[in-house]
């Protein structure tokens, strides 16, 4: 099952769901003859999709609107923040091409700040599904919860067979290490299981967890991990400041914890704009990059 198959199981028959979009129609394509007027495109204009849509919330209906990632949190987030964050709205923001999914698309298309804007916001929470059937099996839980959230949306090819037990706010634990433990969210979680069965192959014990949410997040998780893995990593196809690694930082800090942790994200540039596969190995995010800087960190 994809996306929009999931998507039309949840919003068929139930009127209180209006689906809609700002010309982003590849991944629901087939929706608007099945829905009539339950489906609303706006055309290139990623603000007045926000605000229609919190208009619908403010009468009842549940939004699920789509936009390309960059477009969605950058230039509609003033009216994220303004109308569906004050106004609590319940409003479902699926934001497509984020991160190295942008792939050969250029900087003023990347979505690499996404996570950080729209962890800002209260009210508003954040899913980045890990793969198309990670995506789909926690769809409806998403939609149907009463929060505003922001999907970034995965349709990669799954590499793993997800758990089908889902609640908001914990994580998918894949394995346990006492050595190293790679938490990751996306589209990399992929390489982060490469990278795993790499580090295995020297000797280490290593720990894998899919984040699944990273607003709300699995605080309790996290501090099993710190008392049980001697090396946190965190790995993400965002700018370091703000993602996943700026939420760890925060509960340890919060939490007058501490603990050796590796960074792997973007750190000063956009990532160069080539096929997907390019990218993985100009930027050095291949199971074989990942891994190799692991074991320089832990040595140092």
């Amino acid at each position: 099952m994809n996306y929009e198959d999931a998507l039309k199981e949840i919003v068929l028959d139930d009127e209180q769901y209006i689906v809609m979009t700002a010309d982003t129609r590849s991944e629901i394509k087939n929706l608007p003859l099945l829905l009539g007027e339950r489906f609303i495109d706006t055309g290139i204009s990623e603000q007045t999709l926000i605000a229609a849509a919190s208009g619908f919330a403010l009468r009842g209906r549940i939004p699920i609107i789509h936009a390309m990632s960059a477009f969605l949190t950058m230039r509609g987030f003033e009216f994220i923040r303004t109308d569906i964050g004050i106004g609590n709205l319940q409003v479902k923001m699926t934001g497509t091409h984020a991160g190295f999914l942008s792939e050969a698309n250029g900087p003023a298309h990347q979505a690499l700040e996404d996570i950080s804007l729209m962890r800002g916001i209260p009210n508003v929470n954040i899913f980045a599904p890990a793969d198309v059937q990670d995506l789909v099996i926690c769809l409806s839980k998403i939609i149907e919860d009463s929060s505003a959230f922001y999907i970034r949306y995965n349709n990669a090819e799954p590499v793993y067979q997800h758990s089908k037990k889902f609640s908001i706010g914990k994580a998918e634990v894949i394995s346990s290490g006492k050595d190293v433990t790679i938490l990751t969210y996306g589209f990399l979680f992929s390489q982060a299981l490469f990278t795993k069965e790499i580090l295995e192959t020297k000797g280490l014990s290593v720990g894998l967890v899919n984040m699944r949410t990273l607003k709300p997040f699995d605080e309790k998780l996290l501090h099993t991990l710190t008392s049980e893995s001697e090396y946190i990593v965190t790995l993400e196809d965002h700018f370091i400041t703000g993602g996943l690694f700026s939420i760890l930082s925060e509960f340890y800090m919060r939490n007058n914890l501490t603990a050796k942790v590796i960074p792997i994200a973007l750190e000063n540039d956009w990532f160069k704009p080539l096929l997907i596969n390019d990218v993985l190995k100009h930027e050095k995010f291949t199971p074989d990059d990942i891994s190799e800087r692991i074991l320089r960190n832990m040595k140092a």
